[in-house]
C-alpha cells in the first residue's frame, strides 16, 4: 500500500479514538477488513466538521465555506493522506461516496449561526449530515441494497441523539438545532437552553426529541436484521451505548463516549 493512504488510514483512526470513542469501540467488533474504511470515511467527514467546528477553524463563515470547497473537491482529486485513504477504500469496497456531496452541503449550513424551523427541515438536515454516512457504511458492511435508506435512518437517530445531547454546546455556537415549533409547543426560549434543565419545558421538549430518536432507532431494525452476522455485533454495540445515552437523566447531561481509562486502553 502506498504510504501516504496507510498514513491516512491511520490518522484517520487515531481522530476516530480521540473524539468519538463510543464509535470507535463499536468498530472494533467489526471485521477486520472494513475497519479501515469505516475509520477513512470517518476521517473525511471529521475533517469537514473540523472546519466549521474545531478549535482552529477558519475565523469568518465565508473562510469556511472556501475550506469546505477545497475539501469537497479532494473527493475529485485525491491529495490528503485521508481523502487518498477514503479512495482507496471506495476502490476496495465500492463505496457511493457520491452521498458526501449531500453530507457536504449539510456542513455549508453550519458555516453561520443555524435555527431550524420544524421536524421536515430538521430531518433534511440530518439525513444530509448523517444519513448519508449511513448509506455509505450500509454499502460497506453488505447491507442489501432495499435495506440501505434504513440504515440512513439509523445515521439520521445518531444525529438526532447528539443534537438533545450537545444542546447546550450548540446554543453558545449560535445554533439551535431542535425545531423551533417543538420549542414553542413546550414553551421554550432560545434562553431557556442556556438555562439547564430543570425547567418542566425544557424537559418535556427533550422527552419529546428522545422518543422520536427511540422511533428512528427502531426504523432501523429492518437493516440490522438483513445485515450479514459478522456486522451485526458492532451495529448493535453502537446503538447500545447510544440509547444508554438517550436513558440518562438529563439525556444532554451524559458523555457516554468518556469512557474509562482502562477501556481505552483495551481498544488499542
Amino acid at each position: 500500500m502506498d504510504r501516504e493512504v496507510e498514513q491516512g488510514y491511520a490518522t484517520s483512526r487515531r481522530m476516530l479514538r480521540r473524539h468519538d470513542p463510543t464509535y470507535y469501540l463499536a468498530t472494533r467488533r467489526l471485521p477486520a477488513g472494513l475497519r479501515p474504511a469505516t475509520y477513512a470515511l470517518y476521517g473525511y467527514v471529521r475533517t469537514a466538521d473540523q472546519l466549521v467546528d474545531g478549535p482552529r477553524r477558519p475565523a469568518t463563515p465565508q473562510a469556511r465555506y472556501a475550506a469546505l470547497d477545497a475539501w469537497e473537491a479532494e473527493l475529485d482529486a485525491p491529495a490528503h493522506p485521508i481523502a487518498r485513504a477514503l479512495a482507496d477504500a471506495a476502490a476496495r469496497h465500492g463505496l457511493p461516496l457520491e452521498e458526501l456531496r449531500d453530507y457536504m452541503r449539510a456542513m455549508r449550513t453550519d458555516c453561520g449561526p443555524v435555527r431550524i424551523a420544524t421536524w421536515d427541515e430538521l430531518i433534511a438536515y440530518m439525513d444530509g449530515s448523517a444519513g448519508t454516512v449511513g448509506r455509505i457504511m450500509a454499502a460497506l458492511l453488505g447491507v442489501p441494497a432495499r435495506h440501505h435508506a434504513d440504515l440512513g435512518r439509523l445515521g439520521v437517530a445518531f444525529q438526532l441523539a447528539n443534537f438533545i445531547r450537545d444542546v447546550g454546546e450548540d446554543r453558545e455556537l449560535d445554533r439551535i438545532y431542535l425545531p423551533a415549533e417543538d420549542r414553542a409547543r413546550f414553551g421554550v426560549s432560545e434562553d431557556d437552553l442556556r438555562a439547564g434543565w430543570g425547567g418542566p419545558g425544557t424537559r418535556a421538549l427533550i422527552a419529546h426529541e428522545v422518543d422520536r430518536a427511540r422511533s428512528l432507532f427502531a426504523s432501523a431494525r429492518p437493516a440490522i436484521a438483513a445485515a450479514p452476522a459478522s456486522v451485526r455485533p458492532g451495529v448493535r454495540l453502537a446503538i447500545a451505548l447510544y440509547e444508554r445515552m438517550l436513558r440518562a437523566e438529563p439525556p444532554a447531561g451524559v458523555r457516554v463516549w468518556h469512557l474509562p481509562g482502562a477501556a481505552l486502553e483495551a481498544l488499542r
